[in-house]
């Protein structure tokens, strides 16, 4: 007599290598998320059968996240930071580039919502912007202040550019 094999997906060690596939897969799927803090909460149970050496184990895990955010607004989010990191460009000069219909394009709401959510510095910014201009272009600190705050040009606010001006040789 010949014992009959059973077919591979009614063995247990089956199932226990397919559930650490899922748990992995999902594990980082979740991890590096930095823009969805979330709170990961892991209850494990293990017991014992009392006549065999079988441990079963049972994990819950309870992911709680910030309600989710539109893919364009997070990517409106992220231009938004690159064109203040790098660019140093202001409030209204971001916005106006990410709704551009020659620039970025995105929706108004994107472009409202990287505009609340973005972490900069105005007034470093209009700073930065003031000594390029006062380095590569010679200008006087009244005509740097009239380009930051020209709508046609940096777009700064009032106070942005007074800062700038008042730190312009520090």
């Amino acid at each position: 007599m010949s014992k009959e094999k059973k077919p591979i997906y009614k063995k247990w060690w089956f199932w226990l290598i397919i559930i650490i596939v899922i748990i992995g897969i999902a594990s980082i799927g979740t991890s590096g998320d930095e823009e969805n803090p979330s709170t990961t909460v892991s209850v494990s149970d293990t017991s014992e059968q009392s006549n065999s050496t079988t441990k079963s184990t049972t994990t819950t895990t309870t992911t709680t996240t910030e309600p989710d955010v539109p893919i364009e607004y997070k990517s409106a989010l992220k231009k938004a930071k690159l064109y203040s990191d790098t660019m140093y460009m202001s409030k209204k000069g971001i916005y106006d580039q990410l709704t551009s219909e020659y620039g970025e394009k995105f929706s108004k709401e994107a472009s409202q919502y990287a505009i609340d959510n973005v972490e900069a510095d105005w007034n470093y910014n209009a700073l930065q912007k003031a000594k390029t201009y006062q380095d590569s272009m010679s200008m006087s600190p009244a005509a740097i202040h009239d380009q930051l705050t020209s709508s046609h040009g940096e777009k700064f606010t009032e106070s942005e550019a007074d800062y700038a001006i008042e730190h312009l040789n520090d």
